[in-house]
Order: structure tokens, then sequence, then C-alpha cells
């Protein structure tokens, strides 16, 4: 994509496989729509507090310390007080007090080990008070990574209700969107974005809603054609240099009515480990649907095609080696 092009696109996109979503949205020149933490961070200074984890848990009355105040009551969680840069970095449970004295670092807070179903929320806000919401549940397969989201249909009201509360007594002058990641309806993240991942799967009119919460302040969104849409994400061990499979086969899983979307999720021209990545894997791409069934032969498909691409590549390797 050329500057001129991408300087004319008010929705602030760092991974380009996801300014796809954008490119066919009006927005106004002086709208700055962030998708990234660190953008967002910096956009809103009075708000930006909802990234320092401990604050997080001190307006949920949580039990919490920074490390170096030793928790009354094992297990705990550990994670990184502040973290823009996601997926995970840093995070374990500490089953005891030795755990602890050896896992001790600064910048590192503890919080209950909470349990209860993992959702990851959007909230358009409009002054603290939230206009629509939507959830998504992940399928975790451990180590960090994820198998597929669960974009929900349905509404989950113990979260809207004790997540209602909180924004309107914690963001009452933010207008934008929120990201909410709860354990069990307890906030454990709160960001001042959307989830970038699949904006596809939230209906056709969202992003032009999306627009006109960030130009005019206001949310009108009737969100009439709500389905369950799911989010399939391929990993690959890491380590390898991977090539992009070539546009034909994209365009012929995009062919299909089930397949909303299809994410390259990583650059071909950097190092493997230039990457943010979990520790389990190598996130290759993301396949956007309406029918699990056919993300996953998607999936199936396209890492077939990474699968034989490296094979090739490693085996003419050898043969100039020998």
């Amino acid at each position: 994509m050329d500057h001129a092009h991408h300087a004319a696109m008010p929705i602030v996109e760092n991974d380009p496989w996801r300014m796809q979503y954008f490119e066919g949205v009006a927005c106004p020149q002086s709208v700055f729509i962030p998708t990234e933490d660190s953008d967002s961070y910096r956009l809103f200074p009075a708000h930006r507090w909802v990234y320092n984890k401990l604050l997080i848990c001190e307006t949920q009355n949580l039990e919490h310390g920074p490390h170096g105040l030793a928790p009354s009551r094992f297990p705990v969680f550990s994670k990184p007080i502040y973290n823009l840069r996601g997926m995970g970095a840093g995070s374990c449970v500490l089953r005891d007090a030795a755990e602890y004295e050896r896992a001790q670092t600064a910048g590192h807070l503890w919080m209950p080990l909470l349990k209860g179903e993992h959702v990851s929320t959007d909230v358009a806000v409009v002054s603290g008070e939230p206009q629509w919401w939507r959830h998504v549940t992940g399928q975790a397969l451990g180590e960090g990574m994820f198998d597929y989201w669960t974009v929900l249909a349905g509404s989950r009201p113990d979260i809207e209700t004790q997540g209602g509360e909180w924004l309107r007594r914690n963001l009452a002058g933010y207008t934008g969107m929120v990201n909410l990641e709860t354990i069990g309806e307890k906030i454990i993240e709160c960001h001042l974005r959307f989830s970038d991942q699949w904006p596809d799967l939230y209906g056709a009119a969202w992003l032009d809603a999306l627009v006109e919460l960030y130009a005019g302040g206001r949310w009108s969104y009737a969100d009439t054609d709500r389905r369950d849409g799911f989010s399939v994400v391929l990993f690959g061990p890491h380590g390898p240099h991977y090539h992009k499979p070539p546009g034909r086969v994209i365009d012929d899983l995009l062919s299909q009515p089930e397949i909303s979307s299809v994410q390259m999720t990583f650059f071909e021209d950097k190092a493997p480990e230039q990457h943010a990545m979990p520790p389990g894997g190598f996130r290759l791409a993301i396949v956007n649907c309406w029918d699990l069934d056919a993300g996953f032969a998607a999936r199936e498909r396209l890492a077939l095609h990474f699968w034989s691409t490296q094979k090739i590549r490693r085996s003419r390797r050898r043969a100039r080696n020998d």
C-alpha cells in the first residue's frame, strides 16, 4: 500500500493484514481511530490509567500488590503491571511463597487467580455509558495460543451489568470503543480500543457506526443481523522462515460464502524472532468465518500449503549442502 493512501486512513492499523477491513470505510480526515494500545495510550491521557493493572484490581476491590509486597494467600496470578504489546507476555501462576520468592520481578504484580469463563468483550461507550456489547470466547490451546474464537451473537448479562457499572464509575468522560477482558465477570484487562481481529463478523454497517462514534460522539447501529461467527487461528512451529501462499489460494478460500476473511499474520521480510508471538507457536494465519467446519477446512488447506513449501525448501537446502 502506498503511503499517500495510508495517510488518508484515520483508522490507524499497525498490522497490514488487517487494513482490508477498513479500506472501504469513509472516515473524516481529522478523526483518529486507534487499534493499538500504544496509540490509545497517547490519545486518551485522562483515561490511560486503565493500562495500569494495579488500578484495574483496585477499582474492583480485588486483592493485589506489586512484587515486593508479599501475598497473604496463594495461589496468585502474576503479570506485568503494564503490557502494551499484549500476547500475555511474562504472566504466570505462583502457587506458594517459595515460587513467589523465586519469580519476583520489578514492574510485575500479583492478583487473585480467578476462576470462570474467560471472555473478551467490545463495548461502544458514549461519555462512560455503554451503548453496544459484543462478547467473544476463545478455545485455548495452552502456551498462549488459541485454536479459535467464537464471536457470540448472544449477550452475557452478568458482564454487561457489572462491566457497565464499572464503566460508568471509572470512564465517565470517555467516548470510544473499549475492550474488556474478564474472567468470571471480573475485569483483568481494559483497552481503549476494539478487537481488530474480527470486525467483519460484527455485521455489515458496523464500521460506519464506529466512524460515527469517533467523529460525532454518537452510537447508532441497528445490529439486526447478529449471528455467531468464528475466528480460526493457524499456528506453526517457531524457527522456520515462512512464506505466504499465492494469492489464488486465498481467493479460492474467499469465494466460499461461509468464509468472511483471511489474514496472513506475519511479515515475510522480517526475521521470525522479531515478531511478538506466544511461546507455544508462530501465528501464521487467521480465517474468519460463519461456519466452524468451513473455517477448519480452510485452515487445513493453508496448513498444507505452508507445510509443503517448508518441506520442499528444506529438502532443497539439504540437497545443496550434501
